[in-house]
């Protein structure tokens, strides 16, 4: 005969496994509810502005049972997604390619650059908070960009791993080379410094392949020099007036549905407190509209 201390232990031991079994595939379910959702508004963008929409949003995204966040950046594996979308598109379909990035690889961002380049038909680059370092490389290679009014853009100075792990600017280390002179310097520095003179070298031939035929030809190696010389801090930010005023041609006028989409990609909650406000224009309670209509 069973006893009821029997039963409630079996039922207690039932709702502990459905309890663990529910935490394990919520985050699941969650993230491909978010990104059904995510399609669904790239498809209703796609008809109504005429592109194909491809995205590479960077973010850190809560992911598995403990909410872990990763950090993402341009990589290989972006650039061969970006490539396989921008390969299967059709030659004469627009492009429409919104970013959100902090940078990375010089190579996949310089692949995806490219791609983008050659695509036969239109091509533009919505930005619609910042797009540093690779992604500036990105949005320079397209035949428009569209920016928030207060989105930003970042230098293209190339950044190098020292011995000691800790990336450095290109254009620092030729400079300290300079002004200590090579004869003060120690081997593996040199090697730096000779490295670091060809990173800087490649990248202004990559920023001046992106800008003939898109700014005045006089003008080409002045912005060359503005964006890879290290005139600024790397997450120094560049504003569209600062592009306008380079001769960089720039738009404002970000499609709404773009905001909407970034809001379907989730940042990773940290212990900070949220930002928090009030929706405007503010709804009405539905008791305040009844007694102002008497």
């Amino acid at each position: 005969m069973v006893s009821e201390v029997d039963i409630i232990n079996t039922l207690l031991g039932f709702l502990f496994w459905f309890i663990l079994l529910f935490a394990i595939l919520s985050p699941y379910l969650s993230l491909r509810s978010v990104r059904v959702a995510r399609l669904r508004l790239m498809s209703l963008i796609e008809r109504k502005y005429g592109y194909r929409v491809i995205t590479m949003i960077h973010r850190q995204e809560k992911v598995g049972l403990f909410g872990i966040p990763i950090h993402r950046y341009i990589d290989i594996e972006d650039s061969e997604a970006v490539i396989r979308a921008i390969r299967t598109t059709p030659k004469n379909k627009p492009i429409m390619f919104v970013i959100h990035t902090p940078g990375g690889l010089v190579l996949a961002a310089s692949q995806i650059a490219r791609a983008l380049k050659d695509h036969p038909a239109k091509t533009v680059v919505v930005v619609p908070h910042y797009a540093m370092s690779g992604g500036t490389l990105i949005a320079l290679a397209a035949d428009e960009i569209i920016m928030d009014p207060h989105a930003t853009l970042g230098p293209l100075d190339p950044q190098l791993m020292g011995p000691n792990g800790i990336y450095m600017p290109a254009p620092s280390v030729v400079k300290a080379v300079q002004l200590k002179g090579v004869d003060k310097v120690s081997d593996t520095t040199l090697i730096l410094a000779d490295v670091a003179e060809k990173a800087l070298n490649q990248m202004k031939a990559l920023v001046r392949e992106f800008l003939e035929g898109k700014v005045p030809e006089d003008r080409v190696d002045e912005i060359v020099e503005e964006l890879v010389s290290g005139k600024y801090t790397h997450d120094y930010p560049i504003t569209v007036d600062t592009l306008k005023k380079w001769g960089i041609p720039v738009k404002t006028d970000v499609p709404p549905e773009i905001y909407e989409l970034m809001e379907l990609y989730p940042q990773a909650r940290s212990s900070r407190p949220n930002i928090e406000y009030l929706p405007y224009p503010i709804p009405t309670p539905r008791g305040d509209s009844e007694r102002r209509t008497r």
